[in-house]
């Protein structure tokens, strides 16, 4: 009896290699990836795609099996996140918290957020509120674990504990503290969004495709993350497995820009265009507008573009906003020094309040005078954006 009490404790029932219980670990954990990314993420919170019954309904026990969070509770988290982003009341801003507190400590955060009540109701709103909701994955949260524990000894005995242990800090890593950390602080941006968010990596095949922020930040109802030909998303591709099943209907992907031939003055199309693709046109006023310019004076000047600072040069792109106050006054002392700079950055600034007003005859009028003065601003680059950014047009279909 002994004897089976032990060989049990030291290889479970499966009696797997160490190589069979590492295929389990990586499949199993990517399944809690997939569960996040297609259901919590591009399902519930931003409603993408809409999933199959039978999908959503084995995501949310797999959620609640190796998690234990409360499908309300991520949803609000996240709303809440994408609404005050990069602010005091974003519930996990590297900006505010600082990036080793968000990276290794972001669980807490998360844990915090979601004890807050009165964001609960206002942004955790449609998701779901059945019998089994309410009666077991919300008010036995922890049950969910401590069952995956129990599976994963008995499976492969004493070791499955590790197993277990490694499967509960799987999410809390890679997407509490990795992708709401790293993801703003560090990877390259296709748009000039009006957080920090980056692209980790162009191909997201580690964590669902959430290796893709930026891309989300700028389009977060779409349920496609990889925007860029060169870019891989394996959620997406996940979704178009489903979706050829008859498992998934896609809802929302990201708008494409299209550009219109001779348009003398922008139109309501012109305006919905670049409201639609605001992030788009600031990425373009950057790379085609404000660089030019930059090197230009730094070559008349007698100097390379790298004479100012990394930071400051990307600094341009959103008006120093993420700045300090000694950085922000090095900035305004480089433009002095360059007249030109500076105009075509006021030029960026106008622009980016245009997208800001709420109505729309206003933001028109305020648009077409912003054309007519850089098309008159003497200023090569400008007048060429200008030009290009009245055939802004939003593809069909």
């Amino acid at each position: 009896m002994l004897d089976a009490v032990l060989q049990f404790l030291s290889g479970g029932v499966a009696h797997a290699g160490w190589v069979a219980m590492l295929v389990y670990l990586l499949v199993v954990t990517q399944i809690t990836i997939f569960t996040v990314t297609l259901y919590l993420h591009r399902c519930q919170t931003h409603r993408g795609v809409d999933l199959h019954s039978s999908i959503a309904n084995f995501f949310r026990f797999w959620g609640w099996l190796t998690t234990g969070m409360v499908t309300k509770e991520w949803v609000a988290v996240h709303r809440k996140h994408h609404a005050k982003v990069e602010t005091e009341e974003d519930p996990h801003s590297p900006q505010i918290y600082g990036i080793k507190k968000v990276f290794w400590d972001g669980v807490s955060l998360y844990r915090d957020a979601s004890y807050v009540k009165e964001d609960l109701e206002k942004y955790g709103r449609g998701t779901p509120d059945d019998w089994i909701e309410r009666k077991l994955y919300t008010a036995h949260p922890y049950w969910g674990p401590a069952l995956m524990l129990i599976i994963d000894v008995t499976l492969f005995g004493v070791i499955g504990a590790a197993l277990w242990a490694v499967q509960m800090a799987w999410i809390p890593f890679w997407a509490a503290g990795f992708v709401n950390g790293i993801g703003h602080w560090w990877g390259y941006r296709n748009f000039e969004s009006s957080d920090t968010a980056t692209n980790l990596l162009p191909w997201g095949f580690w964590i669902g495709g959430e290796e893709l922020h930026n891309n989300h930040h700028a389009f977060p109802s779409s349920a496609k993350f990889a925007l860029r030909k060169w870019e891989f998303d394996i959620g997406w591709a996940a979704i178009c497995v489903l979706r050829k099943l008859g498992l998934a209907k896609v809802l929302r992907v990201a708008p494409t820009l299209d550009m219109r031939p001779n348009v003398h003055l922008p139109d309501a199309e012109t305006l919905k265009a670049v409201l639609t693709h605001r992030f788009q046109a600031m990425t373009d006023y950057y790379r085609n507008v404000i660089v030019p310019t930059l090197r230009d004076e730094a070559q008349h000047a007698g100097e390379g573009i790298k004479s100012i600072p990394r930071r400051l040069r990307r600094a341009l792109a959103d008006g120093g906003r993420w700045l300090d106050g000694e950085n922000r006054e090095r900035m305004q002392d480089v433009l002095a020094k360059r007249p030109m700079l500076k105009t075509v950055c006021e030029f960026r600034n106008r622009l980016a309040e245009l997208m800001e007003q709420r109505g729309a005859d206003q933001a028109l009028k305020g648009l077409q005078q912003w054309i007519v003065e850089a098309e008159q601003s003497g200023i090569r680059a400008l007048q060429e954006f200008a030009q290009r950014l009245k055939g802004y047009s939003v593809a069909a279909g």
